[in-house]
């Protein structure tokens, strides 16, 4: 069985809107039933846990899954202060029968579902060549000149821009390997900035399949704009 978690429990306050941005519209529709259509309409996901905040449980039954006939939703999970402390609290109810998860930021909308199954396809032909790779994050390339500098911003040198990439989601493991990471994290009081952090240090490789830059994470305004402008320009704002 392969699932999906879906990471909907930030309140988004940099958006200053009155509800978290995970609920806001996009043509009319909320920007994580977008996130979650895709995932419905993947072919390799069999289930879906969606996290959200704890005063939005039924809001987003009512107006989200079940509006939207968001049946591979199996179950809606209260989020933590973080957002590790949120997939762990979904990583732990998921079915024992679980082989691979895929985490995704609920407010990256612009994923599409031949991306999802991709990136599940990809892991499984990498580990079949490498067992020791328990995970595959899609990720953006550099087009930027990336500068490593100090305290005092003084410049260090320059990062060859093809051995950096800026990290995505959907990030896709292995069920037992990124639930073991994540309770080695939590015995270690260690926090990572994604998942693919803690399965490294856990001594697993993981590797990057270079994305779409188009896949972004709505965080402001700009990229509210940007998000309906890409769906617009795809002919998805229906």
């Amino acid at each position: 069985m392969i699932a999906a978690i879906i990471t909907a429990a930030g309140k988004g306050t940099r958006l200053k809107g009155d509800i978290s941005k995970q609920f806001m519209n996009i043509y009319n529709k909320p920007i994580l039933a977008h996130t979650l259509k895709s995932f419905q309409d993947c072919g390799s996901i069999d289930e879906i846990y969606v996290v959200v905040p704890a005063d939005f449980v039924e809001y987003c039954d009512k107006n989200i899954i079940k509006k939207y006939n968001l049946g591979k939703v199996k179950k809606l999970i209260t989020g933590g202060k973080t957002r590790q402390d949120s997939v762990y609290n979904a990583l732990v109810m998921l079915p024992g029968n679980c082989r691979i998860v895929s985490i995704h930021d609920g407010v990256r909308p612009l994923i599409t579902s031949k991306e999802i199954k991709d990136l599940i396809t990809a892991l499984l032909r990498s580990n079949k060549k490498n067992p020791e790779i328990k995970g595959l994050i899609t990720a953006a390339p550099a087009y930027e000149t990336v500068k490593k500098i100090d305290d005092d911003y003084n410049i260090e040198h320059t990062i060859t821009r093809s051995y950096v990439c800026m990290a995505q989601t959907p990030q896709t493991f292995f069920y037992r390997e990124i639930l073991s990471a994540y309770q080695k994290a939590l015995k270690d009081n260690f926090t990572g900035t994604d998942d693919a952090s803690l399965v490294e240090r856990a001594g697993w490789k993981v590797k990057v399949v270079l994305g779409q830059h188009e896949n972004i994470k709505i965080t402001t305004p700009m990229d509210l704009f940007l998000a309906e402008l890409i769906i617009n320009k795809n002919g998805k704002n229906i």
